[in-house]
């Protein structure tokens, strides 16, 4: 609890530092026993389609209370075992949300997958290790939670089992399709599609209605994705990393908002405009009732960096993330 006071503690004081957005009030949570409850979480238990579930995380960033979820977390219920998406940060959410579990079925947890690395993301990871449960995530995944994650993450618990190329995971009669994307999290990101249910779990490669983390992402690489999944899950309910439960057409929000910095972007070049003046601009009027606003900042950096700038490699995009407050990096 105490590194999640200071997370959320050092990015305000960064935001404040750095002057270029306002945040109201913080208030570290008080060190309690209790376990959380979904209410106490900020959570809503969402049905997504015929025995699949969602945990939506309602807060802002950063929380008002260090006990709060950030990102949602993804429930698939088959014939003779369950699949859980995202464990969130702590422990104690990761129980909540095996606990959340067993209101709804009596078939055992299968498998815990993560959608990427952050630490939001897979802090709750040792509630499932205490279950005794398979791990899954992709590519350097283990690594990466090694080594970034620990300034948040006193117990990293990093997945048993790598997921490389596609993957059909199998829960009785019903399947799970995990497949690779990339664009977010440095080749860590994965999404889990239900087809009987039309359901997809997108983690942080779909933030709707919030400001994406994107410090260790690639504009271009993501924008992509995105026309990818719009194309292929046309039809699909899904449920983003951050943000309410939409569909095809919240995706299209997504990619029209990285699009538009794309454009502020090549609009710097071609005025020949200074990192500093780039990084005053104001949010767009579109997506100025976005939440998560503290982190836009950071979009226009990015943005300037990769595309006015042209520095949109792969060892480009790592030295900057490198060079990132250690409070950012396991968003």
């Amino acid at each position: 609890m105490k590194q999640l006071r200071r997370w959320g503690l050092g990015l305000l004081a960064l935001v404040t530092m750095v002057g270029l957005v306002t945040l109201a009030t913080y208030t570290p949570a008080q060190e309690t026993a209790a376990p959380p409850t979904l209410e106490s979480a900020g959570l809503t238990l969402e049905e997504l389609g015929d025995g699949v579930y969602g945990l939506v995380a309602s807060v802002d960033f950063p929380p008002a209370d260090a006990g709060m979820a950030i990102c949602n977390g993804g429930i698939v219920i088959g014939d003779d075992g369950v699949l859980v998406v995202d464990p969130f940060q702590s422990e104690a959410l990761g129980d909540l949300l095996f606990d959340t579990v067993a209101t709804l079925t009596d078939q055992p947890v299968k498998y815990v997958v993560n959608t990427h690395y952050h630490f939001d993301h897979t802090g709750g990871n040792p509630a499932a290790a205490s279950r005794d449960l398979p791990i899954l995530g992709r590519g350097p995944i283990r690594e990466f939670m090694l080594t970034r994650n620990g300034e948040n993450d006193t117990n990293i618990t990093p997945p048993e089992v790598i997921i490389t190329g596609t993957w059909d995971l199998w829960l009785g009669e019903r399947q799970v399709q995990i497949r690779e994307f990339d664009g977010h999290s440095g080749g860590t990101d994965l999404l889990a599609y239900v087809p009987d249910a039309d359901v997809l779990i997108a983690g942080d490669l779909f933030f709707h209605q919030r400001i994406p983390y994107m410090a260790d992402g690639s504009i271009r690489t993501l924008q992509a994705t995105l026309a990818q999944l719009i194309a292929d899950y046309s039809t699909a309910t899904m449920l983003p990393g951050h943000g309410s439960v939409s569909d095809a057409e919240g995706l299209t929000i997504f990619k029209s908002y990285l699009d538009t910095l794309e454009g502020l972007a090549l609009g710097w070049q071609t005025a020949g405009t200074s990192k500093e003046e780039a990084l005053a601009t104001p949010i767009p009027g579109p997506y100025q009732d976005f939440m998560f606003q503290a982190l836009f900042p950071g979009n226009l950096e990015v943005a300037y960096n990769q595309i006015t700038l042209g520095q949109d490699d792969a060892a480009s995009i790592q030295q900057y993330l490198a060079a990132q407050p250690e409070v950012l990096k396991a968003l």
